[in-house]
């Protein structure tokens, strides 16, 4: 079977920022802030995407170009070894498992843009908010998103998923910055902005290590890496493209797209909600609900409001769907169609019990898949540097200019030991965090450095066993 490619550098870059902005940086995003000290989480988070999540990116870009195939069929054919094939099967229920929850946050936004003509939930957004989360409609408006998911990953790469993206994402900019406009003239605007970008150092030096894991799982969670979207994305990317441009591009409009949603929501909640941190998952749909029932237009606005956040849904949604779509296609040879429709099913089962059970859904969306994509990141970081090694470099220089070519080096090693060693690091502090345990930063920095020793001596383990052995010469 033909495998096909991006018609353009452009389509490329726009399909993987959508997988990137989607509901991480418009419903996740101003949730996980607010409930993380507003600018001090904000600052990390700048951070982690700019010095660890554009490397994490190259080093997925690279294993995803150089093997021109899924996340599993990636590391099985470069790698030949079943530690780093069971990476890329982690990628996979990585990504089942994100739509598995994402999904049901589709069907809340399709469902309140549909009810924004009416109006249902202006009177009592909070009550409404409950009335409607989770049970038998939750589910119904979770498969209508999911079968429009699989119909553009259906069509394939160029018709389906480049030519979505390339109509959703300008649609999302035009409108994210009319609504930023509207939403500075509210009442409550000056102290959403002083919440959300004056910098507050005594939080953070009171919750470091929390706000620290929670903004790494975001900046990975936003950036679509560690579950293996943008392997798959770039096995369709040819080989005269510069990988370090397209990376770095596709994190700055990430992170602009994503300030600029804050200037949307922080404003309205501190203009018609309680306060930034009520509602949890629900802000969204109670504090910036409560603010279009109080205004003139305020259906209008509503509707507009949540189609910019149904656009953002779906393009993430998308990509999800392609990387275990591509793993049927190129490990099984089915057809696409064939194996979207598989997958709607499956995701429809495992949806449908975070759509129906809310600690489920908190488990998910709060924790589960934050701690997956930092392990699968981890992974892809390791393996780039220490298994592919020479031959990520020489990935890397395809098509790269000078600047990058005189950071390629640097690039190597930072990404063979310092970013994992990070990662590793908050990965712990979580978990500590999770299961009630109370961690020095010593002891976590320990575990963190272990683990990457360990981590290193499986790769360049895997790269002796499968380096080929000279024949003995005949006596």
């Amino acid at each position: 079977m033909v495998r096909e490619s991006w018609a353009s550098r452009a389509g490329f870059i726009l399909a993987a920022v959508g997988s990137a902005i989607g509901l991480g940086n418009i419903w996740r995003f101003p949730w996980m802030t607010a409930e993380n000290g507003g600018s001090a989480f904000l600052l990390l988070y700048l951070l982690i995407v700019l010095v660890v999540g554009v490397p994490g990116l190259l080093a997925a870009f690279v294993i995803g170009r150089r093997s021109n195939r899924n996340p599993v069929g990636a590391f099985k054919s470069l790698a030949g070894s079943r530690f780093w094939t069971a990476l890329g099967a982690l990628c996979v229920v990585t990504s089942i498992m994100l739509m598995s929850f994402y999904s049901v946050v589709g069907g809340w936004i399709l469902r309140y843009f549909l009810e924004s003509a009416t109006g249902a939930y202006f009177a009592a957004p909070e009550t409404h908010f409950a009335a409607i989360s989770y049970g038998a409609e939750a589910f119904g408006y979770q498969l209508a998103v999911l079968a429009a998911t699989s119909l553009i990953v259906a069509a394939g790469i160029r018709r389906g998923i480049e030519t979505t993206t390339k109509v959703m994402m300008p649609g999302i900019v035009v409108l994210l910055v009319g609504l930023a406009i509207w939403a500075a003239r509210q009442p409550g605007a000056a102290q959403g902005y002083e919440f959300y970008l004056e910098f507050d150092g005594a939080y953070l030096a009171e919750n470091f290590l929390p706000v620290l894991g929670s903004a790494a799982g975001q900046a990975l969670f936003t950036l679509s890496i560690g579950s293996g979207t943008m392997i798959t994305y770039a096995s369709y990317v040819d080989d005269n493209r510069s990988l370090p441009l397209d990376a770095s591009a596709i994190a700055v409009l990430n992170l602009g797209i994503g300030i600029l949603a804050g200037l949307v929501v922080f404003p309205l909640l501190f203009s018609f909600a309680p306060g930034p941190t009520e509602g949890g998952p629900g802000a969204l749909f109670i504090g910036i609900a409560g603010a279009f029932a109080s205004l003139p237009g305020g259906r209008l606005l509503g509707a507009v409001f949540f189609l910019v956040v149904l656009l953002a849904a779906l393009t993430s949604l998308i990509s999800m769907l392609e990387i275990p779509v591509s793993f049927l296609v190129d490990e099984f040879d089915l057809e696409r169609s064939t194996a979207t429709r598989g997958l709607f099913a499956l995701v429809a089962l495992t949806g449908g019990v975070n759509a129906f059970s809310p600690a489920v859904f908190t488990l998910f969306a709060d924790h589960l898949v934050d701690l997956l994509l930092v392990l699968g990141l981890t992974g892809f970081m390791v393996y780039t540097a220490w298994v592919l090694g020479p031959a990520a470099v020489e990935e890397y220089l395809e098509g790269a200019g000078p600047l990058s070519r005189q950071l390629v080096v640097p690039w190597r090693y930072a990404i063979g030991t310092l970013f994992p060693a990070f990662l590793l690091f908050t990965f712990y502090a979580d978990v500590a965090a999770l299961v009630g345990l109370s961690a020095g930063t010593g002891l976590l920095v320990v575990a963190a450095l272990l683990t990457v020793m360990a981590l290193v001596f499986v790769a360049r383990r895997s790269v002796s066993e499968n380096r080929p052995q000279p024949s003995e010469s005949a006596d």
